[in-house]
């Protein structure tokens, strides 16, 4: 018999269940050493039709810099919500439990509250190539399933070439289903078809752009060689750069011994690998439509940093320059009031978490040291953070170097053997070629640059 408590509470537990909101899924994309490039950043010859059309479902963020210009720390603290400094992890080869064992992830968060939890390629730190297929450095406890795909890489049959001092390209014929990025779309693809009564966290990790330069023929052919200027540098560029910024890019300094038609051909074969991950992307977006999920799924797309293409003359990652700090950044979420828009705002990668979490209806742990970007979703002109902060460490030098964007400015401090200052205004040198630090009559400006780095990301927050 149903007491009378029992009549009055089922109709209002009926209630709500009817009309408790329904749970977002998370796709969640990372490509491997991606910079701005991309046809919805303005790029002029890249085209990346899919994560454009993504870009115009969500918040596009125009100035979004990662914490640590290399893979490992900047997936790390990204995944994290923790800053480098707090994780301590400042290189490669370093799984997150070694350094912060009771750290609660993001795909861990929505994993513990009910949420199916995939890993589909790399998502942590992964030597490519030699580590592809392997899960040396994963972190069991954020999935219910983790797939590390095999992949061909650099041993793809192919038109090979290799440029300068070890720059390899490959195209090949088809669609490269011996590639790890197909792999991983068709995995992901299997999870949403199968994943049933239960919202889905999807990390979906691709390799390209990364190196090896691998990717079908039809995207190489997109990109004419003719075309594809070659990289841009005033003679004396490098005559003001610290020598600690050089030490720090480590093998990839001086063009890598490419000659102009090399280098042009080193930038053909990133744009086409980024044609053919957009592709991979496009597969799993358009799958999302056909099965009517994406109205009910949030779509984050990054990169884990930038990427230098002959900016001042380097071809890599880990530089403390506008190329190598900044990468993109999308946010699709459904019922978002800035969807469709771009932001200026200074945002950081430790930002990410809080921000998905608040999307899922999840608390984060209170110990992040991020901001959830949930108020620029909805309003992507407001006012923001003052600054954003990226850092690099080289443990063979001890070379510690420390950065600052703001608007308008850029304030770089090396410290260790090689102590060093760099300080660049964007309205006038947006390319970063002239070192104002040693210039008198920026002095006053220097020391401004130099207090807000030291004051750090607390105070840089939004009043």
């Amino acid at each position: 018999m149903l007491t009378r408590r029992a009549v009055f509470g089922a109709p209002a537990l009926l209630l709500a269940q009817k009309t408790a909101p329904e749970r977002l899924n998370v796709l969640f994309v990372a490509s491997d050493d991606l910079n701005n490039s991309l046809g919805c950043y303005g790029h002029p010859l890249v085209k990346t039709p899919n994560i454009d059309k993504l870009a115009r479902s969500g918040v596009r963020f125009d100035r979004a810099y990662c914490q640590f210009p290399l893979c490992g720390p900047s997936r790390t603290s990204l995944l994290s919500g923790l800053r480098p400094d707090t994780t301590t992890i400042l290189a490669n080869q370093i799984a997150i439990r070694d350094r912060v064992p009771d750290v609660v992830t993001l795909p861990q968060l929505f994993r513990n509250n009910g949420w199916r939890s995939v890993r589909a390629g790399k998502m942590y730190h992964m030597d490519v190539p030699a580590g592809v297929g392997t899960n040396n450095f994963d972190d069991e406890q954020s999935w219910d399933l983790a797939v590390s795909p095999k992949g061909a890489e650099q041993r793809t049959a192919g038109d090979r070439k290799t440029l300068g001092k070890g720059w390899q390209v490959i195209s090949f014929a088809g669609d490269g289903k011996d590639q790890a990025d197909d792999r991983a779309t068709e995995l992901a693809l299997e999870t949403i078809d199968k994943t049933a009564g239960q919202p889905w966290f999807i990390g979906l990790g691709y390799l390209r752009p990364h190196l090896p330069g691998v990717a079908p023929s039809r995207f190489f052919d997109l990109y004419p060689l003719d075309k594809i200027p070659a990289p841009y540098n005033p003679a004396n560029d490098r005559d003001d750069i610290p020598r600690a910024s050089e030490i720090a890019i480590n093998t990839r300094a001086n063009d890598m011994g490419m000659n102009e038609t090399e280098r042009r051909e080193a930038i053909r074969a990133y744009y086409a690998c980024i044609s053919y991950m957009d592709w991979q992307l496009g597969r799993v977006l358009d799958h999302l439509d056909k099965t009517n999920q994406r109205r009910k799924t949030a779509v984050v797309f990054w990169g884990d940093h930038g990427w230098h293409l002959g900016e001042h003359h380097r071809w890599h990652k880990r530089s403390l320059f506008e190329e190598s700090a900044r990468a993109p950044l999308i946010v699709s979420a459904p019922g978002m009031r800035g969807n469709g828009k771009a932001s200026k705002a200074l945002v950081e990668f430790v930002d990410i978490y809080p921000t998905v979490a608040e999307l899922g209806g999840l608390r984060a742990p209170d110990r992040l040291e991020g901001q959830s970007m949930t108020p620029l979703l909805h309003n992507p002109s407001r006012r923001w953070k003052k600054a954003a902060f990226t850092q690099m460490y080289t443990p063979e030098e001890k070379i510690v170097g420390r950065a600052v964007v703001t608007d308008r400015h850029r304030y770089i401090r090396w410290d260790g053997p090689y102590p060093g200052e760099e300080l660049f205004d964007h309205a006038t040198d947006p390319r970063e070629f002239t070192n104002l630090s040693a210039d008198p009559k920026h002095a006053a400006l220097k020391a401004r640059m130099a207090a807000i780095l030291d004051a750090g990301w607390r105070a840089a927050r939004p009043d």
